[in-house]
């Protein structure tokens, strides 16, 4: 089980000494794995707390807002993701914090006294502190001055002949290449929110749809009708997910909305997370309800078939 620090990163308490990781981590893809597992080992051998330090909210949001991203996983997500490669402790760097603190203190404060770091792996254009002053030279000195190593991590590697990197994953999912996006990320693109009121629209047409409240910033395929995995308290049903505006309908707001094969109950209010495993179909404007009802038994059949498959 993961330990996740919260809070301030001057009061954090770990239970020994550790070998850090430093990144966003966003997606938790093939890339961030391979360094995550390399520092566990890494740490393991040497007798440390296997650690990975992510930041909340992106830092690009205050340091450049235009060019901040939509995310590929939540901070919970990131957890889970990261305990699975074998993270112990992860610790969520609050930007807004950090960012006004002086290299040094960050250093000393966060890295070595409260985090007891033994060994630090970052980028090679990793920068930190106030001003973003701290670089790895100095991050090397620190260390050498304080009793821990820094080594560089390359956090984007290949596959297939593609880039492994957040960046590239997200313009797969927006694109709604959930192939390509599950066998970089290694895992399918999921997103969680709130079952919220909807227009009952999918009832009245003989499927039901819960519409799921997903938080602003996050990376939502492109529109369409996609097989995937509802995962509620109770456990996990196969699922259609349609993303769009329901232009049948006339509608104008897009929504995301989950229809559960075999669930029947009231989902109002509860967590939901939707897993993508396929786009079937592009959304698109049909001329009659018949017809789109025609088409949804057409989809329900086939994401059967692929999600037997996987």
């Amino acid at each position: 089980m993961i330990t996740v620090l919260t809070g301030d990163p001057l009061a954090w308490d770990v239970a020994g000494p550790t070998g850090v990781a430093i990144g966003v981590f966003d997606g938790v893809h093939l890339g961030h794995r391979r360094v995550l597992r390399r520092m566990v080992e890494r740490a393991h051998g040497d007798g440390l707390i296997p650690t990975a330090l992510t930041f909340d909210p992106h830092p690009l949001e205050f340091l450049a807002p235009e060019r901040a991203p939509d995310l590929l996983s939540t901070v919970g997500d990131r957890a889970e993701l990261m305990g699975e490669c074998g993270v112990e402790v992860m610790g969520v760097l609050p930007f807004l914090q950090i960012r006004d603190l002086a290299p040094r203190t960050f250093a000393v404060e966060v890295l070595s006294n409260r985090l007891q770091a033994r060994l630090v792996a970052v980028g090679e254009d990793f920068r930190f502190g106030r001003d973003r002053l701290g670089d790895l030279a100095f991050l090397r000195e620190v260390g050498a001055d304080q009793g821990f190593e820094v080594v560089t991590v390359d956090l984007v590697g290949e596959l297939d002949g593609m880039k492994v990197s957040s960046s590239l994953i997200r313009d797969l999912v927006s694109a709604g290449d959930m192939t390509a996006a599950t066998k970089l990320l290694g895992h399918n693109h999921r997103l969680e929110g709130t079952v919220i009121h909807g227009d009952a629209r999918g009832r009245s047409i003989g499927f039901p749809t819960a519409n799921i409240h997903i938080p602003e910033r996050m990376a939502v395929p492109g529109n369409g009708v996609y097989a995937g995995w509802a995962d509620l308290d109770s456990g996990r049903w196969p699922a259609l997910i349609n993303i769009g505006v329901r232009p049948t309908f006339a509608g104008s707001e897009r929504t995301v909305e989950a229809h559960l094969l075999g669930f029947d109950g009231d989902l109002y209010g509860h967590r939901v997370a939707v897993s993508f495993v396929a786009k079937l179909r592009d959304e698109r404007r049909f001329e009659s309800v018949d017809r789109l009802v025609e088409q949804i038994g057409h989809d329900v059949e086939a994401g059967r078939r692929i999600l037997e498959a996987t």
